[in-house]
């Protein structure tokens, strides 16, 4: 290889480590920047609300029957199946008379014979009611306790 060759080669070489170097220190510069990306000081860590839970209901036998009938407040799922021969339709609502804050009334829509429906609510400490339009049948009483722990610290949640 002729002499001018190789100093040429190692001015290459030279210049190629340059960049790597150089390459390298700016990405080195850009790891360091990316925690301030995006920082708030007024960053408020919340609480998550308490998981949501399923309670069971089933119209049967001429009366309401509701498991548990007893839990802490926050987001339930009222799961509602229809074992009578004709269609009903739930209403799950506060007992309370005159309270100081508005009670809950939420209706399901109507439920066929041998169906089932899903009525969400965030309920809070208190008495319940779950019943039908239909007189004969008997409506089921709820006790909602203090509200649930958080889900903060819970795996696989929303």
């Amino acid at each position: 290889m002729p002499p001018c060759a190789n100093r040429r080669h190692r001015g290459v070489v030279r210049l190629a480590a340059e960049m790597r170097a150089l390459r390298c220190a700016f990405a080195l510069a850009a790891v360091a920047a990316l925690p301030g990306c995006g920082e708030d000081d007024d960053r408020v860590n919340r609480e998550r609300p308490a998981a949501a839970i399923n309670v069971t209901a089933a119209i049967i036998d001429g009366r309401i029957v509701v498991s548990p009938d007893t839990f802490g407040a926050g987001l339930i799922r009222l799961i509602v199946t229809n074992q009578t021969d004709s269609e009903q339709a739930v209403t799950l609502e506060t007992e309370e008379v005159g309270g100081s804050s508005g009670g809950i009334t939420q209706t399901s829509d109507p439920i066929g014979p041998a169906s089932t429906t899903t009525l969400e609510a965030d309920v809070r400490e208190g008495d319940y009611a779950i019943h039908t339009a239909d007189g004969d049948i008997r409506p089921a009483s709820v006790k909602v306790g203090a509200p649930r722990r958080s889900a903060q610290d819970e795996l696989l949640q929303p």
